[in-house]
């Protein structure tokens, strides 16, 4: 069995983490995906929509996904190597070198994102969605006003 190990927050599930996960699963056999806990998001200065819990549960209906473990710090990937005999650790190329020093343990790969897709540009997009209703009811309550005064 080939085991493969990725890591991520994976807050707002979408298209490109389902193809990144994908393309990982097909280095091997086990896919395991470390999932960033609530309070280590908190340190790293994030906080995600979805629960660690919730996030884990998402994580373990996808089909490419074999194991969910918890990501609790950064340092931890050397022995989450070790412990889960990973044979390749692998991440979005936009983490491209910043696990190099993993090499001495598995195989690292860095794959493409899918572009035009990432959980800041969803949360950018709600958040523009929010903004504009919330000046269309200031605007609904202004109008509502000019008739009050008219009466």
């Amino acid at each position: 069995m080939t085991t493969v190990l990725t890591y991520g927050t994976f807050d707002l599930f979408h298209v490109g983490h389902v193809r990144l996960l994908k393309r990982i699963s097909e280095f091997g056999d086990h896919l395991i995906v470390a999932c960033s806990t609530d309070e280590f998001n908190a340190l790293k200065g994030k906080k995600s929509i979805f629960s660690y819990a919730e996030r884990a549960e998402i994580l373990m209906s996808c089909k490419y996904v074999s194991q969910v473990i918890p990501e609790e710090n950064w340092e931890q990937k050397i022995e989450d190597v070790k412990k889960y005999r990973v044979d390749v650790f692998a991440m979005g190329d936009d983490w491209a070198g910043k696990f190099d020093f993993l090499q001495d343990y598995t195989r690292v790969v860095y794959l493409p994102r899918t572009e035009g897709v990432s959980t800041t540009q969803v949360k950018e997009v709600v958040a523009a969605i929010r903004a504009e209703k919330k000046q269309q009811l200031v605007n609904a309550g202004e109008h509502l006003l000019s008739l009050l005064k008219e009466l």
